[in-house]
């Protein structure tokens, strides 16, 4: 069976979340499968012909932005002689009517989450990506929703049912605060919170920041603030807070595994999407988590961490957080996580529909 996959910015996977489930996706089931995974020739100066048993397929596009919309139609095209196309998000979709006729390939189609209720896009953008959706929703053989609460949206909305597939979040490692890391990051040698994010309105970051800067307990925050202006704005807001450690994105998952793994709590902050990973991550983790309250968050961590709608309900969390069951709170979400969001489970879930598209 042939099996292409379009719509991450390739391998080796760097920073990411479609790039981490494709990686995991080619080792698991490469054995089974030949795999083809198109790739931004822009992300990559070394040139892979193969990673993890898959071929690779560049185009000079990139991946990112405005930009995904023609970078993932083309790979629809070039991949019209697979057996099964995977697409993950829907910024080609828009194209599906007009491909599916003249490819052999069946459609797997993994929706992401809530796309169009992001606030960074523009009101012609959130036209185009729900009239994207609709196309993936109506043309895709498979539909892969990775939130049961995305999954009954689906069926709400369009009447179609979907195939619940989450994230895995068990490559990482809990490991020891290393000397090199302390040198690098003294203040990681007291009691932190920690998140990593990208630096987006819909994280609330604002909200986070500002419940921080009334507490006594630090936090670091990971992300990519240099992006957009609304990160080097938030940025600069906190810059005099001294127990507020903005940190840039870090790539080396040893130093983030460590950072993670020795945070007194986690933090999560995100309202759009379906299963974030940053959030998998943590709970494979043992982390206790304090979750911005949405249903998707609820829905991941099946309603046993802690909760907050706005900065108060934060800060009362913070300010009580040696009085909380904190230990209780680590032990559920490594039980969840052990439960639903491994890897190798996950994987299995995409074969079968492979499979059962290819009978």
């Amino acid at each position: 069976m042939k099996l292409s996959i379009i719509g991450s910015v390739g391998l080796p996977a760097n920073y990411g979340g479609w790039e981490t489930l494709v990686n995991f996706l080619c080792k698991n089931i490469s054995q089974f499968l030949h795999i083809t995974v198109f790739c931004s020739s822009y992300s990559y100066a070394n040139r892979l012909d193969t990673y993890s048993g898959a071929s690779l397929r560049y185009l000079p596009i990139k991946a990112n932005g405005i930009w995904s919309i023609p970078y993932d139609i083309l790979s629809m095209f070039f991949a019209c002689r697979s057996d099964v196309q995977l697409i993950l998000g829907v910024s080609g979709c828009v194209a599906l009517p007009l491909i599916k006729p003249l490819s052999k390939s069946k459609f797997v189609v993994n929706i992401d989450g809530f796309e169009w209720k992001r606030d960074k896009w523009g009101r012609f953008a959130k036209f185009f990506l729900i009239l994207s959706e609709k196309f993936a929703v109506k043309y895709a053989d498979i539909i892969v929703t990775d939130n049961a609460v995305l999954q009954r949206y689906v069926s709400s909305v369009y009447k179609k049912e979907s195939v619940l597939i989450p994230y895995g979040g068990d490559q990482v490692v809990s490991r020891p605060l290393s000397d090199q890391t302390l040198n690098l990051f003294p203040f990681l040698s007291s009691p932190y919170a920690f998140k990593v994010a990208r630096i987006e309105p819909e994280n609330n970051i604002d909200l986070i920041l500002n419940a921080f800067a009334r507490s006594s307990l630090p936090l670091v925050l990971v992300g990519n603030w240099n992006n957009s202006d609304y990160g080097r704005r938030v940025r600069s807001s906190f810059a005099n807070f001294s127990h507020l450690y903005l940190l840039d994105a870090i790539y080396d998952q040893l130093i983030l595994d460590e950072m993670r793994s020795n945070a007194v709590v986690y933090i999560h902050g995100h309202s759009a999407g379906g299963t974030n990973p940053s959030l998998v991550e943590a709970m494979n983790l043992s982390l206790p988590v304090f979750a911005f309250d949405v249903d998707f968050n609820r829905e991941t961590t099946e309603n046993q961490a802690f909760y907050f709608k706005n900065t108060q309900d934060l800060l009362n969390l913070l300010s009580s957080h040696n009085n909380l069951d904190l230990s209780r709170c680590s032990i559920e979400m490594k039980s969840v996580a052990q439960r639903r969001y491994t890897w190798h489970r996950i994987s299995l879930q995409y074969l079968d529909i492979f499979k059962r598209l290819c009978k």
